[in-house]
């Protein structure tokens, strides 16, 4: 199987960007909760432990559930501002006041890259295709619950690898350390493959990310986390 492959399976529900963003969101709200875990594990020690872990569980399932239900939402008002847009043209009083509205849409992406006869020909192309064509619907999807599936996913399996220290080690202090320490680790990956998809270099930014999160720790240390 080709890399080019692997890449379209790895991101045929979510986009680089969405995919990358569940997991850095996973991983931030993980860190978040765990960062406030000393005070409990400290009063509680193995019990405290293992409430923590039950608690970290919980909180990325409900917020993956969150984070699928959001992600539908956002697809949804996707296609309704486009569908409104399609409206607008569909209204216009003229040719030239439909062309305006496509291209409203569009300068800022294609200015860059077309020149201006080139664009003026395209949006005269598909305002006259929006015109001839009636709105289409736009419930939800197929495609939209996948990638709903594949949010919820990706936020909690972020948080699985900072709940096995919780199982492996028994000194409770110990482990919520190791745990911390996994979650930075994931923190850089992330940066690094983030920046795999734009302009930026990898390990620059995954150093961007990881230096955040030994701060947040680092702060949170300091507070009696």
């Amino acid at each position: 199987m080709s890399a080019e492959s692997r890449t379209s399976i790895r991101h045929r529900f979510l986009d680089p960007a969405s995919s990358l963003g569940e997991v850095l969101f996973g991983l931030i709200m993980t860190l978040t909760f765990t960062l406030g875990a000393g005070i409990i594990i400290e009063e509680e020690g193995r019990e405290g432990a293992r409430q923590l872990l039950i608690a970290l569980i919980g909180c990325n399932i409900a917020w993956g559930v969150i984070d699928g239900a959001l992600y539908v939402v956002a697809q949804l008002f996707d296609r309704g501002r486009v569908r409104r847009v399609g409206l607008a043209v569909r209204e216009a009083p003229d040719e030239r006041a439909a062309v305006a509205l496509v291209a409203g849409e569009l300068d800022e992406m294609l200015e860059g890259v077309t020149q201006a006869s080139e664009r003026e020909a395209l949006y005269k192309r598909i305002a006259a295709n929006v015109r001839d064509k009636p709105p289409a619907p736009n419930p939800v999807t197929k495609a939209d619950l996948k990638g709903a599936f594949a949010s919820f996913w990706l936020v909690v399996l972020s948080s699985a690898p900072a709940a096995i220290p919780f199982l492996l080690i028994d000194e409770a202090h110990f482990a919520l350390r190791v745990s911390n320490a996994i979650l930075l680790a994931f923190l850089f990956v992330t940066g690094y493959w983030w920046a795999r998809y734009t302009l930026g270099k990898p390990w620059r930014v995954g150093i961007m990310f990881l230096v955040g999160g030994l701060a947040l720790v680092w702060v949170a240390i300091q507070l009696g986390g």
